[in-house]
């Protein structure tokens, strides 16, 4: 198990600030309502909620952006919104939390995706979400490569994330892992179900335990088949690393090298696990890129993932209490 020093940890978030992450994948917006409960409805057996309040929060990859924001880093956000109103509100809010949007895309073949969650004592009631699945055309695609090739020779570390709301294609994985690997640039991944073994030669694969399960066609159900699964993933994808997050039981890491690595939960208490990956990819590149080692960067992000489990909502991770987490 890592340990971590005060000097360390301060070296660590300090380097930090002075890199810049892309991030390149779904954007949307997460809208929240937030009320209480106290009957049911006569029209349909489904709880009523009166509404005491509503807010707005940066979600998918926009969510990730903002946890590297926090981190003290630069995030470089690329991604795809519509022609609409919520698309404005996005970069409004990217420039509020001091995100840059100029790596923004507009497609006007598609509504900017927007998460509406319904919270009551909290606890979700329902989800809603208003979103195109297509995948994005050539166009599109190539406005996304253009603008990271503008920026790659100042970026330290690159993150793909996956919802699949289709701007992750498979042309564009390629495009851009190849850049990367020609750049010698960090490059990590937040897969999902579609292009899972698309992501050739990256520094980290990042899936939760259902999605490896669905991939590879197995259950996961103890330490020797999680060892089993990361081995497989290693060596189907030639990554230099995979890290496989497995909710309760915290994360393994698995390196190329050989050395497997099972790191138990730091989640105190959990109220909410919205956003949690985003904070685990977002926190574990920043550090990569800030000269951690693997064993670092996935303990680190671990402890983060773990405290804005603690938080109902998508809330980025705040390096003050990070630290304060982890020195105890």
């Amino acid at each position: 198990m890592t340990t971590f020093t005060p000097q360390r940890i301060d070296q660590l978030l300090k380097t930090v600030k002075n890199k810049r992450v892309a991030i390149i994948g779904d954007v949307m917006i997460d809208r929240y309502v937030w009320g209480t409960v106290s009957r049911i409805s006569p029209e349909a057996p489904v709880p009523v909620v009166e509404v005491e309040s509503e807010s707005t929060r940066l979600g998918g990859a926009a969510n990730v952006a903002n946890n590297i924001t926090s981190l003290g880093a630069k995030a470089l956000l690329i991604g795809v919104v519509g022609n609409d109103n919520n698309g404005k509100e996005l970069r409004l809010y990217l420039e509020k939390e001091n995100t840059s949007s100029e790596g923004i895309v507009t497609d006007p073949s598609r509504p900017t995706t927007v998460k509406t969650r319904v919270i009551a004592h909290s606890q979700h009631v329902v989800r809603i979400d208003s979103e195109e699945k297509k995948d994005i055309g050539g166009e599109i695609q190539n406005k996304i490569i253009s603008i990271l090739e503008k920026n790659i020779s100042a970026i330290d570390g690159i993150i793909i994330e996956d919802y699949n709301k289709g701007v992750v294609v498979k042309e564009l994985i390629h495009r851009i892992t190849e850049l990367a690997r020609k750049t010698n640039t960090v490059i990590t991944i937040d897969p999902k179900f579609n292009n899972f073994f698309e992501y050739k030669n990256v520094t980290v694969f990042k899936p939760n335990k259902k999605e490896t399960e669905e991939a590879l066609g197995r259950r996961l159900q103890t330490d020797d088949d999680v060892v089993a699964a990361g081995k497989t993933l290693l060596e189907k994808l030639n990554a230099q690393n995979v890290l496989l997050t497995r909710g309760e039981k915290g994360m393994s890491v698995f390196e190329k090298s050989g050395s497997v690595t099972h790191i138990p939960t730091r989640a105190r208490h959990v109220a909410d696990v919205s956003g949690a990956g985003d904070t685990v990819i977002a926190t574990l590149t920043a550090m990569l890129a800030g000269g951690a080692t693997m064993q670092e960067a996935a303990s680190l992000a671990n402890y983060a993932g773990g405290i804005v489990c603690g938080e109902v909502g998508i809330v980025p991770i705040d390096p003050a209490i990070l630290r304060s987490t982890i020195l105890g």
